[in-house]
């Protein structure tokens, strides 16, 4: 055998430091001139090193910042394909939605490790909050009367200058504020459903959305789902094919549980599928501007010629839930759109809206993203190997390429449901995995948010949780 070429060499030193712990997960690695001048070698050298590094999983590369370690786990430990019943089903699993959204009086968990909320200890924000104040105080009454029912004009057009970062070309008056993304979800399922119609949606899904499903009194069609390619094109032909679907609800960009991009090309194929059978998206694309690669991954809108998808997102997750400030570019639906939101909730408040639209004139969104997601994908390295650590070594981890969720699946029996009753007493909470699902499914698995900044009493909350999980799994639940 011939002996290991320089550049292997130092590869393996780097993988050697990574293991003993002396460059931990989530931490930058020498720049390519640093480890050039620490092993006098050059930078061909270097680079090859680092690619060596990359191809193993071990390292990865982020643009104009440098070379990061990665949980050292293997692929075959994502989650699997899911696999839904693939007919129409009615929504439930409103009654566990609410112990997440809404936790019983009195019960107040250390850690809320299931929830959706952001980082908002973010000093990136302190603009925001100010703005906030300065519109609160003012002695102006107009902040007090009714807004433009389609939402405010500035905020409108800050609106659509974002929206050229996702590939996507709007006009001011293509676009209507809502009172989050939930509404804007709401109003689309308005416009284009009627009770007992099917709604084509992927699996794990949002439940806010599932619920919205079901206060309408819709059916879900759940279609598998790959946790690195996103929903199954061929599964959901087939389900076109078969059933009379009335819309396609989809979260392809930093999707919420999964945390996958779906790539470009499939993108561009399930626009081009749901326009051969005259059907609209409905695009959740809430966790879009917290991807983690630069540039921002394109829309699904992007891809739309003849305006049938219908793009909802809002604030709640780059900037604050508390806002309540979203957005819906519907396309050919604006009219009815408009209608839906005039008899839902009216016009949406205006001093969030100007404190937004000020906050992203201003500049002050695109560097709070940059922070914001340099932050997540830290801690997203940070809480895989924690899971990897502490919980059972059959865990399933995904590996999200953007937000701050991530879905464990554990082996077949596992009970979720179970697990947050035993965290309760330690006040400690995760998110099940049947509330998303329309059917209950995915009881062996949940999600866990990396929100929170990486302490020491949270990894001790996550030891916990995988040590309860392991004693369900023995039998000892």
């Amino acid at each position: 055998m011939s002996a290991p070429r320089r550049y292997e060499q130092i590869a393996d030193l780097l993988a050697q430091r990574m293991a003993q712990g002396i460059y931990p997960v989530g931490d930058r690695l020498p720049s390519i001139r640093a480890l050039c001048r620490e092993q006098g070698i050059s930078i061909t050298t270097a680079q090859a090193a680092y690619a060596r590094l990359e191809e193993s999983g071990l390292a990865e590369a982020r643009p104009r910042s440098g070379y990061y370690v990665l949980p050292q786990r293997r692929l075959e430990q994502l989650p699997r394909v899911s696999r839904p019943a693939q007919r129409p089903l009615e929504v439930s699993q409103w009654d566990q939605v609410l112990t997440i959204v809404e936790p019983v009086p009195g019960f107040q968990p250390l850690h809320r490790l299931g929830s959706g909320t952001p980082a908002l200890d973010a000093a990136t924000l302190r603009p925001l909050i100010q703005l906030l104040s300065d519109r609160y105080h003012a002695t102006d009454a107009r902040h007090l009367g009714y807004d433009s029912l389609a939402g405010d004009p500035a905020l409108r057009l800050q609106v659509a200058r974002l929206a050229t970062a996702s590939g996507c070309l709007l006009h001011p008056d293509d676009v209507l504020v809502t009172t989050g993304c939930q509404e804007a979800l709401a109003i689309a399922l308005g416009v284009l459903t009627s009770p007992g119609d099917v709604v084509a949606v992927d699996s794990p899904g949002f439940y806010g959305a599932m619920q919205i499903l079901a206060a309408h009194g819709l059916k879900a069609l759940e279609i598998p789902t790959d946790p690195r390619l996103g929903m199954s094109l061929e599964a959901l032909e087939l389900a076109l094919e078969q059933w009379p679907v009335r819309a396609i609800l989809v979260t392809p960009t930093c999707n919420n549980p999964l945390g996958y991009t779906m790539p470009d090309d499939r993108k561009r194929d399930l626009v081009a599928l749901a326009s051969r059978h005259d059907v609209a998206i409905i695009e959740d694309d809430i966790y879009g501007d917290l991807a983690f690669d630069s540039p921002r991954p394109p829309a699904l809108k992007a891809f739309d010629k003849e305006e049938r998808v219908l793009l909802c997102s809002s604030f709640s997750k780059t900037l604050a839930p508390g806002l309540r400030v979203g957005w819906i570019a519907p396309g050919r639906y604006r009219d009815q759109a408009l209608h839906e939101k005039y008899v839902s909730t009216g016009a949406s408040a205006s001093p969030p809206q100007r404190a937004v639209a000020a906050f992203i004139d201003k500049g002050r969104y695109q560097r709070h993203l940059r922070e914001i997601c340099r932050r997540y994908r830290r801690q997203r390295d940070i809480m895989i190997e924690w899971v990897a650590r502490h919980f059972p070594a059959a865990t399933r981890i995904s590996h999200p390429q953007g937000g701050f969720q991530l879905w464990l699946e554990m082996p077949e029996g596992f009970d979720s449901l179970q697990l947050n009753e035993r965290l309760a007493s330690e006040r400690l909470q995760v998110a099940p995995g049947p509330m998303f699902s329309a059917s209950g499914k995915y009881r062996h698995c949940l999600r866990l948010s990396y929100a929170a900044s990486p302490t020491a009493e949270l990894e001790a909350a996550v030891r916990r949780i995988g040590e309860i999980a392991g004693d369900l799994l023995d039998g000892e639940g």
